[in-house]
């Protein structure tokens, strides 16, 4: 139950068909494999050994699944990590994880360097790709041209469903982020989860424009795929035209974007006037969107659905194909391998329409925090992982997610959800993206305050906000002022970093 040997699994049963394509270069699942193998014997000679971490830090490319699948082979911790980080950042998730091994693509050299004196752990053995290379670092084809490319030895006891394969750290949206430690088991799951809600098969290609450091590039789209046996065409970033341009060059059938994607799909490309018809399905992760634009998304010719999960999970809740636009705007029903509830603060399952806090239960669980252990307590409690997302559930078990516990505030004895209004503001013509955050009031107690990004080459009063949300929700829901921005700081999964903006005032 390796999950490193699916990739080898497949070279026997479909060596010759592609595995990925990368700019002009196609990988086969046979060739994949043995250069998987070749590294799994490298990362041997560096003295790693089951248990040990691996790091990667790189935009989309072959070379981080290779690591990805010889770590799993191996029984080694994939650590893969978000190359927009700063120097100081890459520093504390190596001081926390204390890799053996740094994969990186030689554009990020700079930022590995500054790194190196934040380091208050033994520097790891450098690895990189692309080009020039710093000091000290290993060329990569270079290490796996002295290498053989058959089936490595396992550690002693082998490579079980229990054994941890990932530290994936969390956004960080409200503060450090955290490794969360995920094993073989969650990963077959939520594989298991993904094939099933895909409906993915061999014949299928996913495009992978969403970062493979990820949850959602990695453990959704590009794993799942290799496991059925698929292609995955991996982009190094996204821009909406070409993301169009690869859908009908290439008759992808699958993919994933963000709400800020979509928003950009919507807003500066013209998705209508393409030939999308072999996508049966385009998954929005990361926040929940509204029916509205879902709606218009489908109307325009890209058959979304909402998913939602977390790092800690991956998905937890779908919105069956059938159901997308009668469900517009829920992020759905459990995913088949998992039990997700909405609880009261004592722990009680609510009524259909009461907002409580989303709990999961099972196999897609992550096993802790790493190095956290009062984390972890907390947030896995008799069974259930607490999710700090709100929701609430109808008549029919859908989940409409309101909004992170976090981002309430109380304005004049009401509570007011954020994420609720900003769904609403998106919707308006003349605005692309948009954040609400709860200030002090002297009357209120706490009111709304709005960050505004408008489209390019548009401008937008405060009175206009004002009243395109007055038709639309409550009185006490609606912002007291607004500021507008040009760019808004993100996480790598592309969910707005309210604490960034809050500091920026």
């Amino acid at each position: 139950m390796n999950v490193g040997n699916w990739l080898y699994k497949r070279s026997l049963v479909s060596p010759h068909r592609d595995a990925i394509l990368y700019d002009d270069r196609a990988l086969t699942y046979l060739r994949m494999n043995q250069r998987v193998n070749r590294l799994c014997h490298a990362l041997s000679g560096m003295g790693l050994s089951k248990g040990d971490r691996a790091a990667v830090l790189s935009r989309n490319c072959p070379e981080f699944l290779e690591v990805y699948f010889a770590c799993a082979k191996l029984g080694l911790i994939f650590v893969p990590m978000n190359f927009r980080m700063a120097p100081p950042e890459i520093a504390y998730q190596i001081n926390d994880s204390s890799p053996g091994a740094v994969f990186f693509h030689a554009e990020l050299e700079s930022q590995i360097q500054g790194s190196e004196r934040f380091l208050n752990t033994e520097p790891p053995a450098y690895v990189a790709w692309g080009g020039n290379r710093m000091q000290g670092a290993r060329d990569y084809e270079t290490v796996l041209e002295g290498e053989r490319d058959h089936e490595p030895d396992v550690a002693e006891g082998g490579v079980t469903l229990d054994t941890d394969q990932m530290i994936m750290y969390t956004s960080g949206t409200t503060g450090t982020p955290k490794g969360a430690l995920l094993s073989h088991r969650k990963c077959l799951f939520n594989t298991l989860n993904a094939q099933i809600y895909f409906d993915l098969c061999s014949r299928d290609t996913m495009l992978v424009a969403l970062p493979l450091f990820h949850s959602g590039g990695l453990n959704i789209m590009a794993v799942p795929t290799l496991y059925s046996g698929g292609k995955v065409i991996l982009k190094p970033q996204f821009d909406p035209h070409a993301f169009l341009d690869d859908v009908e060059m290439h008759g992808v059938t699958q993919a994933m974007l963000v709400p800020t994607m979509l928003n950009t799909i919507l807003k500066e490309a013209r998705p209508e006037k393409r030939d999308l018809s072999s996508l049966r399905s385009v998954l929005i992760g990361g926040e929940p969107v509204s029916g509205d634009i879902m709606n218009e998304a489908r109307d325009r010719g890209l058959p979304v659905r909402q998913i939602f999960g977390q790092t800690e999970t991956s998905i937890e809740l779908w919105v069956p194909e059938d159901m997308a636009r009668e469900k517009a705007g829920a992020v759905g029903v459990p995913v088949f391998h998992s039990e997700v509830r909405v609880v009261s603060e004592s722990g009680e399952t609510l009524k259909p329409g009461d907002i409580g806090e989303i709990v999961v239960k099972g196999p897609i669980q992550m096993t802790a925090y790493w190095n956290l252990p009062e984390e972890t307590a907390e947030t896995i409690r008799d069974g259930w992982l607490h999710t700090r997302d709100l929701g609430r559930m109808d008549e029919d078990g859908f989940i409409f997610a309101v909004d992170r516990m976090g981002d309430m505030y109380i304005s004049g004895g009401e509570n007011v959800y954020p994420a609720e209004v900003e769904r609403v503001l998106m919707s308006h013509p003349k605005v692309f993206e948009a954040a609400i955050v709860g200030l002090p009031d002297d009357k209120w107690g706490m009111s709304g305050h709005a960050f505004v990004r408008p489209r390019e080459g548009e401008a937008i009063a405060f009175d206009e906000i004002v009243s395109f949300l007055r038709e639309r929700v409550a009185a006490y829901k609606i912002p007291n002022s607004m500021e507008i921005v040009d760019e808004f700081p993100k996480t790598g999964s592309g969910k707005i970093k309210k604490t960034e903006l809050m500091k920026s005032r």
